[in-house]
């Protein structure tokens, strides 16, 4: 009963504002007026999404839904209180609506189509063969998504290693690569890219300014890992046995076919722009944005219809995982408001000392910092909201930040993307592989065994990116 109380509590108080919003015009944050502890709820939601999972595992699975209502609540309740609740209303629709809507429903249609996909078969887990999957991987991640690509192939890398003694550093490999250096290329692959392309960040301008350097942060990161494979292949007694036919199967076809029509639909809704909208409490929603959504919870749904229910049982396939996400990311947007109006403040808000550190003289961006500040936030907290707060620090004007500010975007989507592979929290689908394969009896390292071994691996190549004489290649410099 008294959870059932809470939860009424907190949707008649949701009604409430949304109410008050559309009944007087509501006023926009103004971040110069505000300061640090306005913050406070994001970075507590943030610092509890981080440490939950880790320090207290039981009361968080039980009740992180509740945990990140209260802290969205204590974001929007000064809003509230200051500014009154037609301002709070619209703050929340417009984190609701404006930005979180579209960013839910296509890592819902991901999740879903991905899910359909079953490969079947069995390899031997040989340095060659497993080369092959991570690079194959790291490449479908870019079209499916990294928590896509990651539930596709992850049980069938496990499989082809169960008769390997040493297999820790393929699962590890396979977090880095698949689970997060692979999604650097499309909106589709990563969640910050995606948060990119709602503030108006074209689909293709992953694809152009990142390949290279994606390209020799992937290729390094295999040829290191076959390396270490082979060595450790080699001194193992008991190698994977030579009769194992290396056949693999693909079910579930029609999902690939129905991956491909979510990409389309993405790239075509930003370019098909018939300048319809919709004002909803100072919140514009684009005809476009509504077609693209409606399109993606169209092919989820006949994701659903069409593949066979045993092949998202053979994947392990539940709806949890989304509905953790769908609810965090929920009251990430909404705690996340505040902060951005401080952002958006620039020089009159309170993070001025933000802009000494990612600035150099006359105003210029040092983009170096960009990288480094948004990549280490972003193995510790979130990639996506850590994309945003640093998309906003640099002006967040989509058209600059691809023209003459493009190497500071650089940055930011590479520091984002990349560095999420740092930690278990950095990026959703680390923790979901990490699960998988303690389930097959892996024992992964633990959450700071894993950051040594990650750091060890990633932050010589980050460092290369930051020193290569080759920076207006990578835009680093």
């Amino acid at each position: 009963m008294q959870t059932v109380f809470m939860h009424r509590t907190f949707f008649i108080a949701v009604i409430a504002l949304i109410s008050a919003a559309h009944s007087a015009q509501a006023a926009t944050l103004n971040g110069a007026e505000l300061s640090w502890p306005w913050g406070t709820p994001f970075a507590g939601l943030l610092l509890t999404i981080a440490t939950g999972p880790l320090l207290f595992s039981k009361i968080w699975h039980a009740h992180y839904g509740k945990i990140v209502a209260l802290w969205s609540a204590l974001a929007l309740a000064p809003i509230a209180l200051f500014y009154g609740s037609a301002s709070a209303g619209a703050v929340l629709i417009h984190a609701l609506l404006g930005e979180y809507l579209g960013f839910i429903i296509l890592l819902t249609a991901l999740y879903v189509v991905g899910g359909g996909i079953l490969v079947v078969g069995r390899v031997r887990g040989t340095p060659a063969n497993n080369a092959y999957m991570l690079a194959f991987g790291a490449t479908l991640a870019s079209f499916v998504g990294t928590t896509g690509a990651s539930m596709i192939l992850i049980r069938p890398v496990l499989r082809a290693n169960e008769a390997r003694r040493y297999k820790v550093h393929v699962v590890v490999f396979f977090i880095i690569l698949v689970a997060n250096v692979g999604g650097a290329l499309t909106p589709m692959g990563d969640p910050p890219l995606f948060v990119g392309f709602l503030r108006g960040v074209d689909f293709s301008w992953p694809l152009m300014n990142l390949w290279m350097q994606t390209l020799i942060v992937g290729s390094s990161l295999l040829a290191l890992f076959f390396g270490i494979d082979l060595l450790l292949f080699r001194r193992e007694q008991a190698a994977a046995p030579s009769d194992v036919p290396n056949r693999i199967k693909v079910r579930g076809l029609i999902n690939v076919g129905l991956m491909a029509l979510i990409t389309a639909t993405v790239a075509l809704s930003a370019v098909w722009k018939p300048g319809v909208s919709v004002s909803i409490a100072g919140t514009h929603v684009e005809l476009q944005d509504a077609a693209r959504n409606v399109l993606l919870i169209a092919i989820a749904l006949l994701s659903l219809w069409l593949t066979p229910d045993e092949h998202r049982a053979a994947n392990g396939f539940t709806w949890e995982p989304i509905r953790e996400v769908a609810k965090l990311f929920a009251g990430i947007f909404v705690a996340i408001a505040p902060v951005l109006a401080m952002l958006q403040a620039g020089r009159n808000g309170p993070f001025v000392f933000l802009l000494a550190v990612t600035m150099v003289e006359d105003g210029v961006p040092h983009e170096a910092a960009y990288f480094w500040l948004t990549g280490i936030l972003s193995a510790f907290l979130d990639n996506a909201p850590t994309y945003l707060v640093f998309f906003e620090l640099a002006g967040g004007d989509a058209a600059q930040l691809m023209g003459p500010l493009a190497g500071t975007l650089a940055a930011i989507s590479m520091g984002a993307v990349f560095m999420g592979a740092l930690t278990y929290i950095g990026n959703a689908p680390n923790l979901m592989v990490y699960a998988i394969a303690q389930e097959s009896g892996i024992k992964m390292p633990s959450f700071f065994g894993y950051l040594l071994y990650a750091s060890v691996v990633l932050i010589p190549l980050f460092l290369l990116l930051t020193l290569l004489p080759i920076a207006p290649l990578l835009k680093l410099g």
